[in-house]
């Protein structure tokens, strides 16, 4: 390990981690642990979240293309998104960073978008781990793990409630968010396209349209259940809506959703047909424009959904709650 190296990227990234600071915060940057204080964030009777995750190989676009502004939003997003589906405000997040080479400029970039996406996410960005491995990891080479932990109140754990009637609201997604890369990168060599060649399915370049950062939901989500208007949620993530919806669905009810109900956007057309990829992969691999599910009882379902829309997202009414055996099913054909 560079020692020089990362003593100034500790100096460089102290300034990002403390416009992360937030009620509960303690100390900053430099210990041999965090602290946090949650009696101080304001809660009662707490439970503990708490979640890991990474990026998988969409790393290796935004390695390929030099582009890492936004790639810690999705490490955030992935980690955050997890934790406000059980209800939990995320309180704190760390990141491990690895690398063959420690670059200066390429980290500090990258934890710039880790701090963003702790703010856009309301949670303090308390530490981490920069690890130089040239043993591992050759060039520019670099992994990202994210971990965050947050808290809910006891009596308002999600999911709950969850019965015949409710109804099922959709949040659009920004893109293909942070799965499926592997496939992702397969169709772009199908295609034959350079990464910087123009987007065929919208603006700017294919590359930047591809790495568009995961949406983070927490905001709309917890001003929902802060309301006491939701029921579950589900983040709509590796598996897609087959694998993500039914692991909040009680095992005596089923999730209908309604092909058509939303529009997939374009970039999901394009990796289908391009790639030759039948509806059904589609479904169990992307988002396929949903990024989040949400569950709420169908008196509450005006309410919901103009609160979703003060709060920047764009909601569907996408299906409904049905008896059953814990299982999801698409009516109709998706709209590829």
């Amino acid at each position: 390990m560079d020692i020089a190296a990362g003593e100034a990227l500790v100096e460089r990234i102290k300034p990002l981690a403390r416009a992360t600071r937030r009620p509960g915060s303690i100390g900053g940057l430099g210990g041999f642990g965090a602290l946090f204080d949650i009696k101080a964030a304001g809660f009662r009777d707490p439970i503990l979240v708490a979640t890991t995750d990474g990026v998988g190989t969409k790393l290796r676009l935004a390695i390929d293309a030099d582009r890492h502004a936004l790639i810690g939003q999705d490490l955030v997003a992935m980690c955050v998104n997890d934790l406000v589906v059980q209800g939990a405000t995320p309180l704190f997040f760390l990141d491990y960073f690895a690398t063959g080479r420690l670059l200066l400029d390429q980290a500090t970039t990258i934890i710039a978008g880790i701090a963003e996406g702790c703010r856009m996410a309301g949670c303090a960005l308390v530490g981490g781990e920069t690890a130089e491995m040239p043993g591992l990891y050759h060039g520019k080479d670099y992994d990202l793990a994210g971990f965050a932990v947050g808290a809910v109140e006891r009596e308002a754990v999600l999911p709950r409630g969850v019965a015949p009637g409710d109804r099922l609201i959709g949040l659009a997604s920004s893109g293909v968010h942070a799965n499926g890369y592997s496939l992702v990168r397969k169709v772009i060599s199908v295609s034959v396209l350079p990464l910087d060649a123009e987007s065929p399915f919208g603006p700017g370049s294919l590359v930047d349209a591809l790495l568009a950062p995961t949406r983070i939901y927490v905001q709309a989500v917890l001003a929902l259940h802060g309301r006491g208007l939701l029921k579950a949620a589900a983040h709509i993530t590796g598996g897609g809506l087959p694998g993500n919806l039914p692991r909040v669905l009680p095992p005596e009810v089923d999730a209908v959703l309604h092909a058509g109900s939303w529009p997939v956007l374009p970039v999901f057309s394009w990796l289908a047909r391009t790639g030759g990829i039948a509806a059904e992969e589609m479904l169990r691999v992307f988002n396929c424009g949903i990024g989040m599910v949400l569950v709420v009882a169908e008196a509450d379902v005006p309410a919901a959904m103009a609160l979703l829309r003060e709060a920047g997202e764009t909601p569907y009414l996408i299906g409904e709650i049905v008896p059953g055996s814990g299982l999801m099913r698409l009516e109709g054909s998706l709209p590829l």
